[in-house]
């Protein structure tokens, strides 16, 4: 694979991480809830993800990321929808969805 892929995947990771200081510990939906700035801060880097996922699939449709496309949904919800979107989601998101992401990334940087 080309710099490019590794750049996107790199950029991905990094949100993932962000994501994971800004949440903190312990991981408390009350604590989500009640700070604006953490959220637009965690759905910022939920749009990069997107995007980033959203170029990697363009240049290498068959990689190998669960639910890629959700993912790109989830981001342009984000951006163009963002009246649409519940804290609850987002929540779903952090706990549920982005674990899986960061294990499946970090293998594909290591590849």
């Amino acid at each position: 694979m080309d710099n490019k892929y590794y750049k996107l995947l790199y950029d991905v990771s990094d949100c993932i991480k962000k994501i994971d200081e800004f949440v903190g510990q312990p991981r408390l939906f009350e604590n989500y809830t009640s700070n604006v700035m953490l959220q637009n801060a965690v759905e910022r880097n939920l749009e990069i993800i997107g995007e980033a996922i959203k170029r990697l699939l363009e240049l290498y449709p068959e990689i190998k990321i669960t639910n890629a496309r959700k993912i790109v949904d989830t981001r342009n919800r984000i951006s163009h929808g963002y009246d649409d979107i519940e804290n609850a989601e987002i929540w779903n998101i952090i706990i549920n969805h982005l674990p899986v992401l960061k294990i499946e990334v970090e293998k594909l940087l290591n590849e």
